[in-house]
């Protein structure tokens, strides 16, 4: 039985799909977060803390929850890619992507042949129904994380990658490569002109642009910019933000 992507149709007919990322490890977690009425969670495979059992426990929990199961994977190796897509992943973002050819290495590996290079066989996917196979090429999404300054010079090639559905781009690591630190007043205008080219060879290129986001209210912002598929918070960042604000109405 075909499993329709909901969030990747979403972004196609050019409205926004909102996620949750999810980095503390927990399936109890990411099971609350998919049953919140969210597109999309990410599990963060790049920073977060999991595990073999805990990423398969989670990517199980968020279908249970109904959100779109994805996965930000630790790097563009071959060999993760396909683990994480045999485990059940309907979406993945590719780190630290900075040229077209790293991006094909990694379109290509989320494939089977003839459109890809992916590996055939899976496991947990097995659960999605024997005719798998048959559909998953069509239904996952692809994005290649923009997060350098080399990436934001050579984007219009790598968004123009056949395979690559779009991108997440990254504004911590791209305001390092920049010489900022992150969130600082200098890193502002650099990061602002890598968006302006950013969506500009997303919609050369007729790709989905994405972005990091840290909350809710930026998260809006940044689809009224135009931005499609985005991050609207954190399990760690709710959690924080939730015990901060209480303790400071406590001794407030």
């Amino acid at each position: 039985m075909r499993f329709e992507n909901h969030a990747k149709r979403t972004m196609q007919a050019g409205k926004p799909a909102f996620g949750y990322a999810l980095g503390y490890g927990s399936p109890i977690v990411a099971e609350a977060l998919a049953g919140s009425g969210i597109d999309f969670i990410l599990l963060d495979g790049q920073h977060g803390s999991f595990g073999p059992e805990s990423t398969i426990a989670s990517i199980a929990a968020m279908r249970a929850g109904g959100a779109v199961p994805m996965s930000r994977v630790t790097r563009n190796d071959y060999s993760m890619i396909g683990r994480m897509l045999d485990e059940g992943a309907l979406g993945l973002v590719i780190p630290m992507v900075d040229t077209a050819e790293q991006a094909k290495a990694a379109a290509d590996a989320c494939r089977f042949p003839p459109i890809g290079t992916r590996s055939w066989g899976w496991g947990r996917a097995f659960n999605y129904g024997g005719d798998y196979s048959e559909w998953i090429d069509q239904e996952i999404f692809v994005a290649v994380q923009i997060e350098s300054k080399l990436a934001v010079e050579n984007a219009e090639a790598i968004l123009a990658t056949p395979g690559v559905d779009g991108c997440w781009m990254g504004p911590g690591d791209l305001s390092l490569s920049y010489g900022h630190r992150p969130g600082s007043p200098e890193a502002a205008e650099p990061l602002a002109r890598a968006i302006e080219t950013v969506l500009k060879a997303c919609e050369n290129t007729g790709k989905i642009p994405g972005y990091a986001g840290g909350s809710p209210e930026q998260a809006k912002q940044l689809a009224e910019q135009g931005f499609r598929y985005l991050t609207a918070g954190s399990d760690v960042g709710f959690i924080l933000k939730g015990a901060a604000d209480g303790l400071k109405l406590l001794r407030g």
